[in-house]
């Protein structure tokens, strides 16, 4: 179906994912690429040596959960803006996500947003935490989300209302 559709089934998704505890820790980041194609930025991006794609550019990238420290250095430097950071650790049954966000306007923080799955169907409502355009973004903003923890796997992005 990925292959006529382009939209990630759950199994795909959820094999991209950290396990809950390493959510539940704090800030990691997550690399949803499903496809061969020549791209290593992310690889580049990280202080931490915690994101690989190895000698062949053309290799999927692989994030070692364990060193990454969530620094979120990767979000926007991934051109196909695949990579996003999830952190479990807020408590009141929320999560926080932190997606690469390339339309205009920008939302404001404070703003509640329409928190939108990976086929573009509205989730849940998301309140935007922080809006990130600072210059080390390389022209892409990192917009900060909270929204139920529930939602945690579901949610890749927003409309703003």
């Amino acid at each position: 179906m990925f292959e006529q559709t382009g939209i990630a089934s759950a199994e795909m998704v959820l094999s991209k994912f950290p396990p809950i505890e390493r959510i539940a820790r704090g800030r990691v980041a997550l690399a949803e690429c499903y496809a061969r194609i020549p791209c290593n930025p992310c690889e580049d991006a990280c202080p931490f040596g915690a994101i690989t794609v190895g000698p062949d550019i053309n290799e999927m990238p692989v994030v070692d959960f364990d060193r990454c420290v969530g620094c979120g250095k990767c979000v926007s430097r991934c051109p196909g803006l695949a990579i996003m950071l999830v952190d479990g650790s807020v408590g009141d049954g929320c999560a926080d996500i932190y997606l690469p966000y390339e339309f205009r306007p920008l939302p404001a923080e404070g703003d509640v947003v329409a928190a939108l799955d990976r086929s573009g169907a509205f989730v849940c409502d998301a309140r935007v935490l922080r809006v990130d355009n600072s210059p080390a973004n390389d022209g892409t903003p990192v917009i900060r989300l909270r929204i139920p923890r529930s939602e945690l796997y579901a949610v890749r992005n927003i409309s703003l209302k």
